[in-house]
């Protein structure tokens, strides 16, 4: 039997389309792999780490803490105490109605600067052995009483009045010879002496001879 020309051109188009159609399909499956690599590129999570160098400069300022190191502080001035101190009567303005004006000088035996302010206490003491006749003294609170601040050998002084035993009874005052003055500087807990044989006190608590005003140079 003769096939004719049409039906075997028709049957060899048809395996040659079959032919191109497996190739086709084979191709297609590696194409799809290139998709995986788009996932890699897309995670820039790591940029925002690059912020944190935006903190350092404020670590910048810290020089301006040690910029008067350089500099040497000058030394405190201290207060005076009875270690640095000598203590003294000296003449004052006299004397009037039954009363005795002297000065209390405070010295500065140290080598350095030092200050006082306010009243020293002061007792009259005798006997030899630094035992205190009656009171001590009374503060002269309306007197001024301005820092002093005293150069080595520099003095203040404190006004003393000193009334005269004499102006009492005997027995009121019961009369005692002194040896001088124990002196506390305004603020310390320890004494110095300060000489002065010329005074009688009174051994009685309730007679009140002596009145100190403040410390002024």
């Amino acid at each position: 039997m003769r096939i004719p020309t049409s039906l075997s051109v028709l049957a060899a188009s048809a395996i040659v389309v079959a032919g191109l159609a497996g190739c086709s399909s084979s191709n297609d499956d590696p194409a799809s792999t290139p998709t995986v690599t788009d996932t890699v590129t897309a995670a820039p999570a790591t940029p925002d780490a690059t912020t944190t160098p935006s903190v350092t400069p404020s670590t910048t300022s810290s020089p301006s803490a040690t910029s008067g190191s350089g500099s040497t502080a000058a030394p405190a001035v201290t207060t005076c105490t009875s270690s640095n101190l000598s203590a003294a009567i000296v003449s004052g303005s006299g004397g009037a109605a039954g009363s005795t004006y002297v000065n209390l000088s405070l010295t500065n035996k140290g080598s350095s600067t030092c200050t006082l302010q306010g009243w020293p206490g002061v007792s009259l003491v005798g006997s030899g052995n630094g035992t205190q006749i009656g009171k001590a003294a009374k503060l002269d609170r309306s007197s001024a009483h301005a820092t002093v601040s005293l150069k080595a050998g520099a003095s203040a002084q404190a006004q003393l009045q000193i009334v005269q035993a004499d102006n009492y009874e005997r027995s009121q005052c019961k009369p005692a010879k002194g040896d001088g003055f124990r002196v506390y500087p305004p603020g310390s807990k320890s004494s110095i002496f300060a000489t002065y044989a010329a005074v009688t006190g009174c051994k009685s608590t309730s007679v009140s001879l002596f009145t100190v005003g403040a410390l002024h140079q």
